[in-house]
């Protein structure tokens, strides 16, 4: 017996089976030129028959061996692209999902594993059932082994985000910039829905004014504790969810202003150790101020859901929620409307009216629009400490919320496949480097340039728009100590004067620029 590595071959068109059925791989775009290529590693168990001696005859064994091998491989292969990730419309062999491949020709035995990219996929059963039925159709397979994984956590930031994030592959804002909505409520059915998927889930409580988990979940340890040696605080659990809340942090301060507020909020954020997650669930305050800014700025949020009720008050505050999410690059992928209806006497009643949670589907093209019936058992749920989708996991509700599990695993996928605008300094060429995600375009910006064109009141006036820094003010020759990303929407940018510069992607792309950008140098911060 022996092993043969080699490069799989091109595979045949892909026919579509079961296109309603889903599943949300992340493909990236190394990913995907790789697999289109057809360069996967992949091994082959063969073995030589008959007895052969002498070293030509020897390597004509070998070469029908490797022959064969690649044939079978062949059919494996082929039979495997037939089964296609609808959601991107791609074969699971292109989208990098077949791993560890290995056949025994003499037992007629194939054996590999279907890596996805996230533990909570709803149809992973149909993948590996569909895997099953494909192979073991081949004439000369006996025995299919088909092992199912997902990716460790990978934020879209590696190597740039606080420690605490740095192992969170996604981040879920569920906002609704009003207050008594309902949003704590989906915040934590939803959280502990994405850990019924089997999913690694983490929940942020946000309100430092009015934390909710603290009445919503009764963990066994309901304080905080902090880690001596690394000065990080070990968030308590419930159910297998970790939990982090103001709430859990013993009596603090009643009244605190808004800079005191954000410094907390950053603090439980940044520094707790939330370990590998697979998605983190950020309950946020009401309102579209500095808390909410801090939240966006500190952490690359991945998408956000809306939750609303059918009331017109309630639309006029969350359309300025939707706007701010816009404006910070956050994509919003669902409304929840809650409170919207109850059923009595054979008939459905709608106490608040209808259409908010569609009037803001509509206006600002938000995909898909979930709604919450006035239900006892849901509000019980909230005040005895054990979410709704827990203490009755097969009620009306706690199906509505899995279809929004789902729509939130979906709608992560899809965004952590997009790129992220780049900008590093290029210190060989002295130059400011910016890559526009979903495009070849690149283009670079001198230091001074964008040093000189901040917009912040330090630069500018407020209340006149009159330019506070000059020309001359700002060093030709100046170059930036540090670049981090801020949320998904701007740059921080730390100068030598220790005046740190938010730079919107959006600016730097419309400032001055330096003529022609060679390719990448070896030497980049």
């Amino acid at each position: 017996m022996k092993i043969l590595h080699f490069l799989a071959p091109n595979s045949a068109k892909p026919a579509i089976i079961n296109p309603k059925q889903q599943c949300y791989g992340v493909i990236s775009q190394t990913q995907n030129v790789l697999h289109r290529s057809s360069r996967q590693s992949l091994s082959i168990k063969c073995s030589n028959s008959g007895n052969i001696n002498g070293g030509v005859a020897e390597k004509a064994s070998s070469s029908i061996g490797e022959s064969v091998a690649k044939t079978l491989q062949k059919d494996v292969l082929k039979a495997l692209s037939q089964i296609i990730d609808p959601d991107f419309g791609t074969d699971i062999v292109s989208c990098g999902f077949v791993k560890d491949l290995v056949i025994d020709e003499a037992l007629g035995e194939v054996s590999f594993r279907l890596e996805l990219t996230t533990p909570a996929c709803p149809v992973k059963d149909m993948f590996e059932q569909k895997a099953n039925e494909v192979v073991a159709v081949l004439p000369w397979v006996k025995k299919v082994n088909v092992t199912m994984s997902a990716q460790p956590a990978k934020p879209t930031y590696a190597g740039q985000l606080p420690h605490g994030l740095s192992r969170i592959s996604s981040i879920v804002a569920v906002s609704s910039c009003k207050g008594g909505v309902g949003k704590s409520t989906v915040a934590v059915n939803l959280a502990y829905t994405l850990a019924g998927m089997g999913a690694r889930v983490g929940i942020f409580d946000a309100d430092v004014y009015g934390p909710s988990l603290p009445t919503m979940v009764d963990p066994e340890s309901r304080i905080l504790e902090m880690n001596p040696e690394r000065k990080t605080i070990i968030p308590t659990e419930y159910l297998g969810v970790k939990l982090v809340s103001f709430g859990f942090a013993g009596q603090g301060r009643a009244i605190m202003r808004g800079p005191m507020v954000s410094g907390v909020i950053n603090q439980l954020l940044t520094t707790t150790e939330w370990g590998e997650l697979d998605y983190l669930v950020i309950d946020m305050p009401p309102g579209t101020g500095d808390i909410q800014l801090t939240l966006c700025q500190v952490a690359p949020l991945t998408a956000a859901v809306i939750v609303t009720t059918p009331q017109k008050l309630a639309f006029i505050d969350v359309a300025k929620g939707v706007r701010m999410f816009s404006k910070l690059k956050v994509p919003c992928v669902a409304v929840v409307e809650n409170m919207c209806h109850f059923d009595a006497d054979g008939k459905r009643y709608y106490p608040f009216g209808k259409g908010s949670g569609s009037q803001v589907v509509e206006q600002f093209g938000i995909p898909h629009l979930f709604e919450l019936p006035i239900r006892p058992t849901l509000s019980a749920s909230g005040d005895s400490g054990t979410p709704e989708v827990v203490s009755d996991p097969l009620s009306d509700v706690a199906r509505t919320f899995q279809d929004l599990g789902v729509c939130v695993v979906q709608q992560c996928a899809k965004i952590r496949q997009q790129v992220s605008t780049a900008v590093t300094y290029d210190k060989y060429l002295k130059a400011i480097r910016v890559k526009v995600p979903n495009s070849e375009e690149e283009f670079l910006l001198h230091p001074a340039t964008v040093r000189r064109n901040d917009r912040s009141a330090q630069s500018v006036d407020e209340w006149t728009g009159e330019q506070k820094i000059q020309f001359g003010d700002v060093a030709e020759d100046i170059e930036p100590e540090e670049i981090r990303p801020m949320g998904n929407y701007a740059v921080s940018i730390t100068w030598p004067d220790g005046f740190s510069q938010i730079a919107p992607y959006d600016q730097l792309e419309s400032i001055e620029r330096l003529v022609d950008v060679p390719p990448l140098s070896p030497v980049e911060v």
